[in-house]
């Protein structure tokens, strides 16, 4: 062969070759969904259900075709319910494996231990679960209640439906709880309650041995006064508080127990039948009548292949917060996260109590609230419910620091902490 056909010939080959290469890294090519959920420990058995939502979403948006082209990838890492570990694998996610977006956390404990990552490095978390609000990140997402939105209308709920007067704010020792019950003391102070009639009690993770306690709130509701018990107890620990709760005889009607963190999950472990009366306040159940609802469990037992498997409000915050980003990568075009958390603001998408949820200014969203009691199934009959939807509050009302505060990531502001006082940002959050 001559020279100048040689060379032609090894050009042609060159090009065909690269041409290859890049339609096969083009095709290779993900969108990576980072899941920062814990899969071991003392919240797994909260944890786990998420990252199998999430696993769900992911295969059933890759069935509509991915995104922007591509199939998304999921990137499952395991916590451990080790607060420290959850901004290691922040990093790992973001840094190490490429996440174009994070969903996880559930204890602000973990949320507070990433939240530094997120912002150093400019990454997205979606965070599903209902927390203590005083903070507003540039980087967050809030798609679970803010006190406004679960803690406070259950007091409500309480105090105008069911006269209670006595007040136990019983909780994991941590900054949820912690935060949450000085908003609900400065609440039922500033109703007229008596700061004797509050009795407020911490445990650590993992608590087991309820029965000196469960034996104290006992005592303290029989002074006559109609008592409830405001439950901020996380995890694995609410199995035996309500299992002690059933061998004292302690009924919903003595002293019924309104909790935050416990739902369809929690319940599906423990004999609900001496549960049965006492309340939860979510923004979901999954006993809620709703076309989009009744679709999401049939998809769920389709892709479990499990049909006893239940649904439950950080789900739905899930389900809600990866429409909101898939809808807003859309319509900004890219994963890029500044482009991504611009097009987010005022994205609105179907929930699963038949209605829309909204992003606000301050990364929460609209919800409706909803007061559920315990049944022998371990499903939940609404008792209760907001009449629209409620918007999340960043900053509570009802603490000296934080009633001047607002939030507002859209230009010109974009604050997370803004005195409308002062006039002053003080920083993304405090």
């Amino acid at each position: 062969m001559k020279p100048e056909k040689l060379r032609k010939l090894t050009v042609a080959i060159a090009l065909a070759a690269s041409t290859m290469a890049a339609s096969t890294a083009s095709w290779a090519e993900t969108i990576k969904v980072g899941v920062l959920h814990s899969l071991s420990g003392t919240m797994a058995i909260s944890e786990t259900t998420l990252k199998d939502t999430m696993l769900m979403l992911i295969e059933e948006q890759n069935k509509k075709g991915g995104l922007l082209g591509k199939q998304l990838e999921a990137v499952v890492v395991d916590p451990a319910s080790n607060w420290p570990l959850f901004a290691e694998k922040a990093r790992e996610l973001i840094s190490k494996n490429k996440s174009d977006v994070v969903f996880g956390c559930w204890t602000s404990v973990s949320r507070k231990s990433v939240l530094p990552v997120f912002e150093e490095l400019n990454s997205i978390l979606f965070y599903p679960v209902q927390y203590e609000g005083e903070e507003s990140s540039g980087n967050i997402f809030y798609t679970g209640a803010a006190p406004n939105q679960q803690a406070v209308p259950a007091v409500d709920y309480l105090i105008n439906e069911l006269e209670v007067e006595r007040w136990v704010l019983a909780g994991t020792d941590y900054v949820y709880p912690r935060t949450t019950n000085k908003i609900l003391k400065a609440y039922l102070v500033s109703m007229g309650v008596a700061e004797e009639d509050i009795m407020i009690n911490y445990t650590p993770f993992g608590h087991s041995d309820w029965q000196s306690i469960v034996s104290d709130i006992k005592k303290f509701g029989s002074t006559g006064k109609k008592t409830a018990v405001v439950s901020t107890i996380n995890g694995d620990a609410n199995v035996p508080f309500y299992k002690e709760l059933g061998n004292q005889g302690i009924s919903a009607e003595d002293i019924p127990v309104v909790a935050f963190s416990v739902g369809e999950e929690e319940l599906s472990g423990l004999d609900t039948k001496p549960l049965v009366g006492h309340l939860a306040a979510w923004n979901y159940f999954m006993s809620v009548e709703a076309d989009s609802n009744e679709e999401f469990i049939d998809s769920w037992h389709a892709y479990t292949k499990d049909s006893k498997r239940v649904t439950n409000d950080p789900m739905e915050a899930h389900y809600i917060g990866f429409n909101m980003w898939v809808k807003a990568v859309e319509k900004a075009g890219t994963t890029d996260p500044d482009a991504v958390k611009k097009a987010l603001i005022g994205v609105t998408v179907p929930n699963l109590s038949g209605g829309y949820s909204a992003m606000m200014p301050n990364h929460h969203i609209t919800k409706p609230v909803l007061i559920g009691e315990i049944q022998k199934d371990g499903q939940f009959e609404i008792v209760w419910e907001t009449s629209g939807l409620v918007a999340g509050d960043a900053w509570s009302d009802y603490l000296p620091g934080s009633k001047d505060l607002i939030a507002d990531w859209r230009a010109p502001l974009s604050c997370g902490n803004y005195n409308v006082k002062t006039g002053k940002c003080s920083g993304q959050d405090l």
